[in-house]
């Protein structure tokens, strides 16, 4: 049996692929992930240890690089899907894409799935950068095992999850600038806070069921097996997965029921 996609499906998504493929940024941006990951990778794996005992890190230091790596594709991926998506209704363009797919459904379905795609080609270019970097320099300081493998997967992950947020936000808000603001601000000032004040009041568990606290948790795998913030990385798979879910569902929504 041979698949097809259906021609409406195929000609939406066409549209989004080529508003990333035809700016330089959508082409600039992934070897410039992927050197970011090389560089850090090297560095770290040059000048940090193997996995110890009393090391927090469970990779060990050594592998730091590949952590910033996969925060940078993450930042990068959030930034540039809240672009696409909240830029439409800066320049008005949003009612010319709605006339090239005049199903609401079809339109924030491809928005929000292309942004994804992209997202998960930066997280891999970083993550090639950093596993290049890892083996040229760190072979001998570096546990080339499962764990190092979940820490990947979760690096593509988180990167994925935060480019369907970043798109979401930007139809939700209608503004790149206040989708941006918004993943910054929570990760930077306003969950932090909240951190504080759920250990203040003595249930910091209800931390994990946050965004970021997720994604460190995704990310960082068995690192912080004691930490009240964290959920366990299986845990954390799952409440990113939902905010990202969340996140498209309630912009898939808020698209149908607005007028453009």
């Amino acid at each position: 049996m041979i698949l097809t996609v259906p021609a409406d499906v195929g000609r939406a998504a066409t549209v989004e692929i080529r508003k990333i493929t035809t700016l330089r940024a959508g082409w600039a941006l992934l070897p410039a992930c992927a050197g970011i990951g090389f560089v850090a990778a090297a560095v770290t794996a040059i000048t940090g240890t193997p996995p110890q005992e009393d090391e927090v890190l469970a990779t060990g230091t050594a592998s730091i690089g590949l952590y910033l790596s996969v925060a940078v594709a993450l930042a990068v991926a959030g930034v540039f899907a809240a672009l696409g998506s909240g830029a439409e209704y800066r320049y008005r363009s949003i009612a010319l894409s709605s006339l090239c797919t005049p199903d609401r459904d079809l339109l924030c379905g491809a928005k929000i799935a292309v942004a994804a795609v992209y997202s998960l080609l930066l997280a891999a270019a970083a993550e090639v950068g950093a596993a290049i970097g890892l083996l040229a320099f760190g072979r001998h300081k570096i546990e080339f095992g499962l764990r190092l493998v979940e820490v990947f997967a979760g690096g593509l992950l988180a990167p994925l999850c935060w480019g369907v947020i970043g798109a979401s936000l930007g139809l939700l808000l209608r503004s790149a600038v206040l989708a941006i603001a918004a993943m910054a601000g929570w990760l930077v000032v306003a969950e932090p806070l909240l951190w504080l004040v759920l250990r203040g009041a003595g249930i910091p568990g209800f931390a994990a069921v946050l965004p970021g606290s997720a994604t460190v948790g995704t990310v960082a795998v068995d690192s912080f097996p004691k930490s009240p913030f964290l959920p366990p990385s299986a845990a954390s798979v799952v409440v990113l997965v939902v905010w990202a879910a969340a996140a498209g569902g309630a912009a898939w929504w808020y698209l149908r029921q607005r007028e453009i």
